[in-house]
């Protein structure tokens, strides 16, 4: 079976390859972003005409935090809008029965009921920071509940709870709350400050999963049966969310992984800060339904990721703290 997989240089999309090859499958098509433009119509038309995937995964996409959503806000709905429309069709075009999508759980209004189901898409106001983003997602979990309902085609869409692990963005401007933990808390290390703050009050609660458990989420329900799929799920709401069912307050986040580094320096709340949605978490019934469950712990996925960011990302983007 030929692969294809669309944002192999993406976390997720990095998990996927690996998970992919570690099972044994040994055609994985990948390229990288300056070999393809997947914004180009016709380059993804031309991709797909060479090398007639049989299955693709999806994970490609504009990402970013808070400041660079409410920077770029026209970069995220035009670049993810225009990936998601261009592979899904070129999929179809070109015959490809199975697709699985990533999509995040920015697609649920904030003041939606926690944990969110997957009917909470479409019901209420997104998240303005995150709307643009939000709006794409949406969008291209649509167009496989479209193709999959006027074409007869097998196109299945992921939610995702917040993500963490192996090649994440360590940016200072433009990362998540776990990598700006990791890589700040190691850096206040290394300086012996006395103190670390943490943007509000630490209370709101978040969920947080391992891209190799969302990789391997992807895996299974792209290969679980279409009569399986179909019975927990519906032509119009069709999308699994994918979490972890635990969840912890990013107060509780940040002292675990203060302790995981090694700082020892004081841990504070900055309350002048904002906080974001009081909870955000995904539902996982209609995933356990389907025969799904988590595998790597919070604690064991932050150590993992702690260690690549030691092996492959600090010092790369700027320097060393003590040597400034």
């Amino acid at each position: 079976m030929k692969i294809y997989v669309a944002g192999h240089e993406s976390m997720v999309g990095a998990a996927i390859v690996r998970l992919l090859q570690a099972q044994g499958q040994d055609e994985v098509l990948t390229c990288p972003e300056q070999a393809l433009d997947l914004t180009r119509q016709a380059a993804v038309e031309a991709f797909f005409a060479d090398h007639r995937p049989d299955q693709v995964y999806l994970a490609a996409g504009k990402t970013g935090g808070v400041h660079e959503g409410n920077s770029y806000p026209a970069d995220f709905i035009y670049q993810n809008m225009m990936i998601e429309a261009n592979i899904i069709q070129a999929a179809h075009a070109h015959d490809v029965q199975q697709l699985v999508f990533v999509a995040s759980n920015d697609v649920y209004p904030p003041a939606a009921a926690q944990p969110a189901l997957e009917g909470a898409i479409l019901s209420g106001v997104l998240e303005a920071a995150r709307e643009p983003d939000a709006v794409a997602k949406i969008a291209g979990i649509k167009l496989c509940e479209s193709f999959s309902r006027q074409h007869g085609r097998d196109y299945r869409s992921v939610v995702p709870t917040s993500v963490f692990g192996l090649g994440d963005n360590y940016h200072p401007d433009n990362h998540h709350v776990v990598p700006a933990f990791i890589r700040g808390f190691h850096e206040a290390k290394l300086l012996n400050a006395p103190s670390v703050s943490v943007w509000g009050t630490g209370t709101p609660m978040r969920e947080y999963i391992f891209a190799d458990d969302v990789a391997d989420a992807c895996i299974y329900l792209m290969n679980l049966d279409k009569a399986t799929f179909e019975a927990h799920t519906q032509p119009m709401l069709s999308h699994v969310n994918v979490g972890t069912g635990f969840e912890i307050s990013i107060g509780d986040l940040a002292q675990a992984v203060a302790e995981m580094v090694g700082y020892e320096g004081e841990v504070l709340c900055d309350p002048t800060r904002p906080d974001g949605v009081p909870r955000k978490v995904v539902d996982c019934t209609r995933l356990y339904a389907l025969g799904w469950q988590a595998q790597v712990g919070l604690g064991v996925g932050l150590r993992l990721a702690f260690e690549d960011y030691l092996n492959n990302h600090f010092h790369k983007d700027t320097p060393p703290p003590l040597a400034q």
